[in-house]
């Protein structure tokens, strides 16, 4: 099932985010792309959705660079879902735009995206509802802290995601939703 693409998708996927830690922690920021692909990988992501969710962070946080490489090495396909799960792309100054107007679009963009963005991103988004839980069980409310939005914005964002998964009947919403319910019941 995985070949040789899958291993060459993990080398640019620990190329793309080299030196990077996730926000606030010492964990290796590689753990969360190798997370995405597990969870997409049990939810039947096939070669391609499991390449594209190694990568799926690889624009935002490596540069424009990585859209033609991805392209390039990997196919529309891989490249296609990989933009499609981009929320933003940092500017010549590596900023984004704001977070609040970059999340609305983002989520309306959901609401007609392809089946396969949508199974990248839900294992996305449920790697780091995941995440967050596990820390508002260790360190409590205080993980909002690392984060641009507030408490009350995630905690929306992550609403807003999980209906959106719900809505488009994916097969990974109850397990986004119930994670997205606990960390309501933790935040408060």
């Amino acid at each position: 099932m995985l070949t040789e693409r899958f291993s060459q998708a993990i080398t640019l996927a620990i190329e793309a985010h080299t030196n990077q830690k996730r926000k606030g922690t010492e964990i290796p920021y590689i753990s969360h792309p190798l997370g995405v692909a597990s969870i997409a990988l049990e939810y039947g992501a096939d070669e391609d959705q499991a390449m594209a969710a190694l990568l799926h962070d690889a624009i935002e946080d490596g540069g424009q660079e990585y859209a033609q490489r991805i392209r390039l090495q990997f196919g529309d396909r891989v490249a296609n879902i990989v933009e499609g799960c981009t929320d933003g792309v940092p500017n010549a100054n590596g900023e984004k735009e704001a977070w609040k107007p970059r999340k609305e679009r983002y989520l309306d963009h959901l609401k007609h995206a392809s089946e396969d963005v949508l199974l990248v991103s839900g294992s996305d988004k449920l790697h780091n509802a995941r995440a967050i839980v596990d820390d508002l069980v260790r360190i409590g409310p205080a993980v909002f802290d690392r984060f641009t939005a507030s408490q009350e914005q995630t905690l929306w964002y992550y609403d807003s995601l999980s209906k959106i998964f719900t809505e488009r009947k994916m097969p990974i919403a109850k397990a986004l939703m119930d994670t997205v319910y606990r960390m309501k019941i933790l935040a408060n």
